[in-house]
């Protein structure tokens, strides 16, 4: 049954990731942690189908509704990227080599780009992570049905190992670990959620564990001081305490969303969300990275007062661009007739995470709230973008700061922030 509560979180969701990106306010990463909910709602959803189907089902239906989305950005972007000089970069963070466009194809390990399209590759860690998180499920899944709350334990532990030091591991496996240590505790929060045992942990008891939690990752971001500038995307530490935190007080609880019954265009921009979830986290970064060439071929390149707005308006038209001629593509791998606008009821989000649209995933024990099975379950997670953790050893010591988004603090190049940069052969920008 579909839960409007759920679809709610993941809209709020993306819209936090698109604000995020565009002006990098630390703040929302403490306001709404919301990769931890994300990846707590995927780990849920992942339990209940291998509750109802063969784990080698499962697997299969996300990783196939997870991969032509990703496999379309490649499409456009890569040969792109090598027109615009990839093939002689030498010292970027993904040189050119042919063997690791394979990621493109399935991404267990970083799909590669150039660093002048960084805002095109960046936010791909979290299609890898999510990648092994499902590949895990069948796995840990049983397990934490038999050890219960002390498997949230492992991934905390694996991020103090990793702290130790990189044990010799190439610098992409050590990335993709510290990812999932991050949000793993997230992941099995979500198969408590899932099996009920996270509504029947004693109120009091919920609370006292997310205060802890989310104390020690404030502290932690404190204790990490100007390195992370009081964000918590680059404090692994203190982000996955915070965020389990976080998906301890936001799942544990169901506030009734009846209101959304009676109102339908905020019903319909969250089925909207939920529907493109996966094409705008993936074509966003592009989007905030052509607001600037956009406003300055329009002649409006000196905003004062009105830039936050008008940018994050421009950015929102970009996006709601991309998602009109690409988002087709999570239709076609739900196996559903491709729409170009999905915000009516015949059908669920198309997304990594969610199931055939005829499939009914019954609530955890204890949640009351559904709406008719005539509406098909939604379920999907939503993706956040630059930092998961630890930023490239490789440019930790030169000022490297992540992607640089567009914002005033961001690095510019013409007078503002990250043009799009697709340079010909003979060097003028496409």
């Amino acid at each position: 049954m579909r839960n409007r509560y759920l679809d709610l979180l993941r809209a709020a969701a993306i819209v936090r990731v698109v604000v995020y990106h565009s002006y990098g306010w630390p703040w929302l990463s403490i306001v709404f942690p919301a990769m931890g909910v994300m990846f707590a709602v995927a780990g849920s959803l992942t339990a209940a189908s291998l509750d109802d189907r063969p784990a080698g089902a499962v697997v299969a239906s996300r990783v196939r509704r997870l991969l032509p989305p990703v496999w379309l950005l490649g499409l456009v972007t890569v040969p792109l990227m090598l027109h615009s000089g990839w093939r002689a970069e030498t010292d970027g963070t993904h040189p050119f080599q042919p063997a690791t466009l394979g990621f493109w194809i399935l991404p267990l390990g970083d799909p590669p780009g150039s660093d002048d399209a960084a805002f095109v590759w960046d936010a791909l860690w979290y299609v890898r992570t999510y990648l092994w998180l499902v590949l895990l499920s069948p796995l840990l899944y049983p397990l934490f049905k038999r050890i219960g709350w002390p498997l949230l334990a492992a991934p905390l532990l694996g991020m103090a190992l990793l702290g130790r030091g990189d044990f010799g591991m190439p610098a992409a496996v050590e990335s993709a670990l510290w990812d999932l240590t991050t949000y793993g505790a997230c992941w099995l929060a979500g198969f408590a959620h899932r099996d009920g045992r996270l509504a029947r942990l004693h109120p009091a008891l919920t609370v006292a564990a997310a205060v802890a939690l989310g104390g020690l990752g404030l502290y932690w971001l404190g204790q990490d001081g100007a390195e992370s500038g009081g964000d918590l995307n680059d404090a692994s530490e203190a982000q996955a305490a915070y965020c389990l935190a976080g998906v301890l007080l936001l799942l544990r609880w169901q506030p009734s969303t009846d209101w959304m019954g009676r109102a339908a265009p905020v019903r319909k921009l969250v089925t909207l969300l939920n529907s493109r979830a996966v094409t705008i986290y993936l074509w966003h970064g592009v989007a905030i990275a052509a607001t600037w060439p956009v406003l300055e071929r329009i002649g409006m390149d000196d905003l004062g007062a009105l830039e936050t707005p008008v940018t994050l308006a421009v950015t929102v038209a970009l996006t709601t661009v991309a998602v009109a001629v690409f988002g087709w593509a999570e239709d076609l791998a739900a196996r559903r007739r491709p729409r170009i606008w999905p915000t009516g009821g015949s059908g669920p989000a198309a997304e990594p995470a969610a199931e055939p649209a005829t499939e009914v995933t019954p609530l955890p024990a204890g949640w009351p709230e559904t709406v008719p099975a005539a509406e098909p379950a939604i379920q999907r997670t939503v993706r956040d973008m630059p930092v998961a953790g630890r930023r490239p050893e490789s440019r930790a010591d030169d000022g490297w700061e992540g992607v640089p988004w567009s914002g005033p603090d961001a690095p510019s190049q013409g007078g503002h922030p990250l043009p799009l940069r697709f340079t010909g052969g003979d060097g003028n920008h496409l």
